[in-house]
């Protein structure tokens, strides 16, 4: 049964909340999120569904833990929260699928949620169904997941290399590599660029093996200057995309101050507020509408 949306928002007690599908996080990230949330507040509550129990109702984490991890890591007792109506499984089911749709997710975060939904019995249909994949795709990453084939399912991932062609490759010897990498030129799955890009994935499987780590005792290959200085262009411009967009959300960050100032000068404005128990804002936002500086972002 899919979880219902919830009406309203509540605040939820941390220590009544389960995490079904804890995830290792990177710190460095996760600290960011903590420093955003210090200045600013949570812009977005966590999704919980409730489960009734004789001591009082508990709560089953359907997504938000690095939100979550924030609100306990600045010592707050509550968090808060737009409670659904599911079962377990189901909520265990929305957190692997939402980590598989994650836009920017990582090969290893694929693998281990589709591993994840074949440990717990669910089969390559079922996950194909929840996860708005197909069932080809779920039963090729599989087939890579279990050969340990990480290089091939990183460069699938990236779209460097059809998934049919990565698994052709996973289950042909060594010596025919080159003859499945011509079948897929001559079936068009390979043409130009990702043809030599196969190629290059193919001899880097050789040589370094078909997980992501390097081999103790073998040396990084050297990057050319030609390779650098691509990188370092396609950075600048992304950079520069970056600046436009902060512009923008600039611009608009500075009409929501502007109005909130004149609203926090409205004296009925302010009782409803204090009527409703929303009297108070972030300290970030609290100090810039009453110095008047501008907004930085």
């Amino acid at each position: 049964m899919p979880a219902l949306p919830a009406q309203r928002v509540e605040m939820i007690p941390i220590d009544k909340i389960k995490v079904l599908n804890p995830r290792v996080r990177n710190q460095r990230n996760f600290k960011e999120i903590v420093d955003n949330i210090a200045k600013i507040g949570l812009k977005k509550p966590i999704t919980v569904t409730r489960r009734a129990e004789p001591g009082g109702p508990s709560y089953d984490l359907v997504c938000g833990q690095g939100r979550l991890e924030a609100y306990i890591a600045l010592g707050q007792t509550e968090v808060p929260a737009l409670v659904v109506r599911a079962d377990e499984e189901d909520c265990l089911v929305a957190s692997l699928v939402e980590n598989c749709a994650r836009r920017q997710h990582q090969t290893i975060d694929l693998l281990q949620d589709i591993r994840g939904m074949e440990e717990r019995g669910y089969s390559q249909a079922e996950i194909a169904r929840k996860t708005g994949l197909t069932q080809k795709y779920v039963h090729g990453v599989s087939q890579l997941i279990k050969q340990g084939e990480l290089r091939l399912l990183r460069s699938v991932e990236s779209g460097h290399i059809p998934l049919c062609v990565a698994v052709e490759i996973a289950e042909t010897e060594d010596h025919d590599v080159q003859a499945a990498l011509s079948s897929a030129y001559e079936r068009g799955l390979l043409k130009g660029k990702k043809l030599l890009m196969a190629r290059k994935i193919v001899d880097s499987r050789r040589r370094r093996g078909k997980g992501l780590a390097i081999p103790e005792g073998q040396k990084r290959v050297r990057i050319s200057a030609e390779a650098l200085v691509r990188a370092y262009q396609d950075d600048a411009e992304r950079k520069r995309s970056l600046i436009r967009r902060a512009q923008a959300t600039k611009n608009r960050l500075l009409l929501i101050v502007e109005a909130l100032r004149r609203l926090g000068s409205d004296e009925t404005f302010i009782a409803v507020l204090e009527d409703e128990d929303l009297a108070t804002m972030p300290q970030n936002l609290a100090d810039r509408l009453r110095g008047g500086t501008e907004v930085r972002l």
